[in-house]
């Protein structure tokens, strides 16, 4: 007797497929591309950095509360440098972990960074950014957060502008022995996210800060399902 299928299962997969595959028409942001970065759109399976969001500028590419970028130029100094200049002129806030003074490479990490790792901070409730993609092939995916968060928060994914993941979770990194204060936004941890399904070819991820925010988000690392 022969297997049926999962009339559910079915369902989502159709919807993936069919309505979300392609990226809208009247989308004017780009993939993000600069001196160091020029290989187009982030390839999944792959790791996607939230620093590379697209360009296109604010209410294309991203929503920042604030039109300054809080990293790049204010906490970081204008002095050149690459990563103390990144993006500097545009409204999402960006950084980069920082061995010295042990500020990321402390004991209350879960996973430890690299140093030098871009990642997006002082985030906010109702902050999104747009990352274009390009999903080799359509399937099952598995993806992995690497985060910060003093006290918990809420994200949520769009595929194409629809909604793909409508919650994830974030659990606070924050620890009462760490007698560093400033230092809790500076835990790092890996954080494995429910599966979802992604049609091949480029499309828009958009991550969406839902509620609390003031969460640092380095990357996301997709895994295709065996």
């Amino acid at each position: 007797m022969k297997s049926r299928p999962c009339p559910v299962l079915a369902a989502l997969f159709a919807a993936v497929f069919t309505c979300s595959a392609e990226i809208p028409k009247d989308y004017r942001g780009t993939p993000f591309h600069d001196s160091r970065y020029n290989d187009g759109a982030q390839k999944i399976p792959g790791r996607i950095m939230c620093a590379y969001y697209d360009l296109g500028g604010e209410g294309v590419a991203y929503h920042d509360i604030d039109p300054e970028n809080r990293g790049s130029g204010h906490l970081n100094p204008l002095n050149g440098a690459y990563l103390n200049e990144f993006r500097k002129d545009e409204g999402v806030d960006t950084s980069y972990t920082k061995y010295r003074e042990n500020i990321d490479q402390n004991p209350f990490n879960r996973v430890q960074p690299p140093d030098g790792l871009l990642y997006v901070g002082w985030t906010e409730s109702g902050e999104w950014f747009n990352l274009t993609v390009e999903v080799a092939e359509a399937g099952t995916y598995f993806f992995d957060i690497l985060y910060t968060s003093n006290r918990g928060a809420t994200i949520a994914l769009d595929l194409n502008f629809r909604p793909l993941v409508p919650t994830v979770q974030i659990a606070s990194t924050f620890d009462p022995a760490e007698r560093i204060l400033w230092r809790n936004w500076h835990h790092w941890n890996l954080s494995q996210v429910t599966e979802i399904v992604l049609p091949a070819g480029k499309s828009v991820l958009t991550v969406h800060i839902m509620d609390r925010g003031n969460i640092n988000l380095a990357y996301l690392d997709f895994h295709k399902k065996s």
